[in-house]
C-alpha cells in the first residue's frame, strides 16, 4: 500500500478508537506509519482526511448491513416477521461499529463549518434511503425516485433514531420486537 492508502486505513482506526473529533493529525500519522506532509500531499488537510475515513468507515457498515439484510435467511418471512427480523440483524451489528456511529454524530455536529462534509453526508444518506427502499419494499429507486426517497427517508428516520436511543441508553433501546410492536400498535390505529 501507499501512503495515501495507509493514511486512510490509519485514519479509520482512530474514529474507532479516538472518534471523529478528538482525532489529530499526529494520531493518523501514529497509526498509519506515515509522516505528516503525506496529510497535506495526499488529502490537503487533516479535516479532508478524516472526512474520507468517517465516509468509508459508514460505507463499510452500510455494506455489512446490506450482506446481513439481504442475506439468507429473510426471504420467507413477511410484514412485521420481516420487519422484526430485519431490525434485529440491524441492531446486531451496532455493538461492533459504535465508535464509527458517535463518530457519525461528531461529524454532524462538526458539518456547519465544513461544507465538504456536509455534502458528503448528503450524498451518504440519499444513497441510503435508496438502499432502504430497496431492501424493505424493493423499491428501484431509478424506476420510482420520489417513492424509494419516501421510504427511505422513513427508514432513515427510524435507524437514526434508533441510533441515538442506542448511543445513550443501550439497555433499553428497543429492539428489533419493539419496532415491529410500535409499527403495529401504529398502523391499526391509521386504519
Amino acid at each position: 500500500m501507499g501512503h495515501r492508502e495507509d493514511l486512510l486505513d490509519g485514519a479509520v482506526r482512530c474514529l474507532y478508537e479516538k472518534g471523529y473529533a478528538r482525532t489529530t493529525a499526529r494520531d493518523i500519522v501514529a497509526a498509519s506509519g506515515t509522516n505528516l506532509g503525506s496529510i497535506g500531499y495526499h488529502y490537503g488537510s487533516t479535516e479532508a482526511l478524516l472526512n474520507t475515513a468517517l465516509m468509508k468507515a459508514i460505507e463499510t457498515w452500510g455494506h455489512e448491513l446490506a450482506t446481513v439484510l439481504l442475506g439468507p435467511g429473510g426471504e420467507e418471512l413477511t410484514g412485521l416477521a420481516r420487519f422484526e427480523a430485519y431490525w434485529t440483524r440491524v441492531l446486531d451489528t451496532m455493538a461492533a461499529h459504535r465508535p464509527v456511529l458517535v463518530a457519525t454524530f461528531d461529524a454532524v455536529i462538526q458539518m456547519d463549518r465544513a461544507p465538504e462534509l456536509r455534502a458528503m453526508l448528503t450524498d451518504g444518506m440519499q444513497g441510503a434511503r435508496a438502499l432502504w427502499a430497496h431492501v424493505f419494499h424493493h423499491i428501484d429507486a431509478a424506476v420510482e425516485g420520489e417513492k424509494a426517497r419516501q421510504v427511505g427517508s422513513f427508514y432513515q428516520a427510524l435507524l437514526s433514531g434508533v441510533i441515538a436511543q442506542w448511543l445513550i441508553d443501550p439497555a433499553n433501546a428497543p429492539s428489533g420486537r419493539d419496532l415491529a410492536e410500535a409499527l403495529r400498535t401504529i398502523a391499526a390505529e391509521l386504519r
